[in-house]
């Protein structure tokens, strides 16, 4: 009878409900709990009322595989791999992202050196198979693998994306031999190149493997045991969603798990609203993330950086090409050793949170800064059943802030005021990154802000962006939780193929194509029969010599000529130049198959009525340049379609609040969204 999509993230737990009988939606919010992580999601369903057994999906997205990689908290990995190659994790790209920090270093491998073993095989570059896989090596290799203390096992072979026979073989004998490790296999993974790269995720989907498999027991347990009898479904990070046994299987395909959701709603929200091209920006407790939405689409990318280019390590996976930074409401204000306020990357989380939580938490954040300056209403958090503290946000800021800078204790205002603004300084560098960086003018871009903090940076990041229009949906707190509830099932499938882009190859590329459809088409359908199934064919591809490809759209008739243009139309898009004679390569080819949805009409459900009657009361806020001003201050369930104002203003609801600027106007749309027209552009 319902659905129900539950994101729990790093602070809060979030939770929306779709009952299509009576066509409404039930929202809830929790502090996530770190002991148990269904104990936070039970108490949203008790919150709501909503029982288990009446439920017939859950939809669930999760923080917690980007967690344990941040935090290094993951399984110790054995890597099994080609003799002569146990280095390749360590040795990477042998590049230097950043040239001129002399004592600049990547973060270390997953997997220690004394955990990496070595067999006796080899494959070369065509797939010919130069000398066979010495099986009888396994179970001294065995022996050792026990006595490391491994807890899982990854297999990542040289060339075996051209040949996984070799692979495939160890991989089946490694899991009858050790029954209680979690072992992954490269080519189950991927089947393109790049052997760093390759051998980079077989071991990241072992470090995260046995967390997860105890993770989503745990989830499924709790939900079994409330009365759950229906499909429980895993948000992936390619926007499809997975069922619990290929999350097992493949848990780093729940990386970006949770902010997908949000990029689903969006691009279905962008649809309904006619907003063109957005970027959708989402804070939330711990961090803030932002990705594009164009054409009614988000871009996926296969190679992913977890930890960040710079320092951080590659997976090759269908990932949602995001950025993400360490800032959201419990992001840490410091004073570092050289005298200088920092904001996160570290965050207070739920437990103890932020000063003004009441729970224990001494340190100042973004959270504690934002009430301070009346931007958030302490009474007014979680529909006032979570009342925060002021006198504690005050006091953490001078504790860790005003004090160690030499400031009055009298200058609050002005610590929290500069809180705000590193926070929203990081926030707009990963924007500039998601447009300026990919090649994009973030001034043709509609901001969709959501989470729980983005409604209240959002008019600021879009005034020192130049952005003329940031639009705040309906519940914007929980807004990740309902894209779940849109999400359709979808497979990416990719495999590398190396032909100079001409005639010939045509005929090659197509038979390829057309076989990897079947395959995708019919894996799709067996899963879900009956249901309508749409296609889109891309290509990798480079001028000659490149090490980076190029994503081209292939749909349709293929011709070398039009795929040259399509490429160097794209080229010089996101480059500013492309040479129309230097020889173009075809390096791999894409495939994605998704359901076609019908769940976009969720969103108009609660529309705004147009003789509704605003409540609007008053306070002192903080605006920036201007000190406190007396500020209007709305209840957004009573703002009817239609409804204007100039700034300043604060709209309150149950998870979120929204700040308007002085030089801003706002009104209300016909889906509930705040449209917010930015002042007058910064220079």
């Amino acid at each position: 009878m319902k659905s129900v999509g539950i994101d729990i993230g790093g602070t809060f737990t979030d939770l929306v409900a779709w009952d299509p009988e009576k066509r409404i939606f039930f929202h809830a919010k929790s502090l996530t709990s770190y002991g148990d992580f269904f104990v936070s999601a039970r108490h949203c369903l008790e919150e709501t009322g909503i029982s288990l057994d009446r439920v017939d999906v859950v939809r669930h997205g999760t923080t917690q595989v980007i967690n344990a990689f941040v935090q290094r908290s993951g399984a110790r990995v054995a890597l099994v791999t080609t003799r002569g190659f146990r280095d390749v994790l360590e040795i990477g790209r042998a590049n230097r992202p950043i040239a001129f920090q002399l004592r600049y270093d990547r973060n270390p491998p997953l997997v220690d050196r004394p955990l990496r073993f070595e067999i006796t095989e080899r494959i070369d570059a065509q797939g010919i198979i130069v000398r066979p896989v010495e099986l009888g090596e396994l179970n001294a290799l065995v022996d050792r693998i026990r006595l490391s203390g491994a807890q899982s096992v990854a297999v990542s072979f040289l060339n075996s994306y051209r040949n996984p026979s070799h692979e495939l073989q160890v991989t089946a004998q490694l899991r009858s031999l050790l029954p209680d490790l979690f072992v992954t296999c490269g080519v189950e993974l991927t089947r393109e190149w790049f052997e760093y790269e390759r051998s980079s995720t077989a071991a990241a989907n072992a470090y995260v493997g046995p967390l997860m498999a105890d993770y989503l027991d745990a989830f499924d347990r709790g939900l079994r045991t409330g009365g759950f009898t229906g499909r429980f479904d895993l948000m992936a990070s390619n926007g499809g969603v997975l069922t619990p046994e290929a999350g097992r299987a493949q848990p780093l395909a729940l990386v970006e798990s949770g902010p997908i959701g949000g990029c689903i709603a969006a691009s279905a929200f962008a649809a309904a609203l006619d907003l063109g091209d957005v970027i959708a920006f989402d804070m939330g407790g711990t961090t803030a993330k932002c990705a594009l939405v164009q054409s009614g689409q988000f871009e996926v990318q296969s190679t992913y950086y977890i930890g960040g280019y710079e320092h951080g390590f590659p997976v090759r996976m269908p990932i949602l090409d995001i950025v993400e930074v360490g800032a959201g409401g419990g992001s840490i204000a410091a004073v570092d050793d050289l005298g200088r306020m920092t904001v996160g990357p570290r965050s207070a989380g739920s437990e103890p949170g932020p000063a003004a939580f009441g729970k224990g938490g001494l340190e100042s954040t973004v959270t504690d800064a934002n009430l301070w300056l009346g931007r958030i209403g302490g009474g007014a958090f979680l529909g006032g059943r979570f009342t925060l503290d002021e006198g504690a946000a005050c006091a953490a800021l001078v504790r860790n802030v005003i004090e160690p800078l030499g400031m009055a204790k009298s200058d609050c205002d002005a610590a929290a005021s500069g809180v705000l603004r590193i926070a929203n300084t990081v926030m707009a560098g990963a924007i500039k990154e998601i447009t300026g960086d990919r090649g994009h003018d973030a001034r043709k871009f509609v901001l969709l802000a959501f989470g729980g903090g983005g409604p209240l940076h959002a008019a600021e990041l879009a005034r020192e962006l130049n952005i003329p229009l940031a639009v705040i949906p309906p519940e914007p707190g929980n807004f990740s939780a309902l894209g779940m509830l849109m999400a359709q099932p979808r497979i990416d499938n990719a495999q590398s193929f190396f032909h100079e882009l001409n005639a010939s190859a045509m005929p090659l590329v197509c038979a390829l194509l057309e076989a990897i459809e079947v395959e995708t088409r019919s894996k799709l359908q067996q899963e879900h029969p009956g249901e309508t199934v749409s296609t889109s064919r891309f290509m990798e591809m480079r001028y000659r010599g490149q090490k980076q490809s190029t994503r081209v759209a292939a749909d349709g008739a293929l011709d070398a000529g039009s795929l040259r243009i399509a490429f160097e139309t794209e080229y010089k898009r996101r480059y500013s130049h492309a040479d129309s004679v230097h020889p173009v390569e075809i390096v791999g080819v894409r495939l994605v198959a998704r359901l076609v949805s019908t769940k976009e009409g969720l969103l108009g459900v609660a529309s705004p009525r147009p003789d509704a009657v605003p409540v609007v009361t008053e306070r002192e806020v903080y605006l920036e340049g201007k000190g406190r001003m007396t500020t209007s201050v709305y209840r957004r369930d009573s703002l009817p379609f239609g409804f204007a104002r100039s700034g300043p203003a604060v709209i309150e609801e149950f998870g979120a609040t929204t700040m308007i600027g002085p030089d801003d106007r706002f009104e209300i749309g016909r889906l509930g969204e705040i449209r917010i027209h930015c002042g007058a552009p910064t220079t």
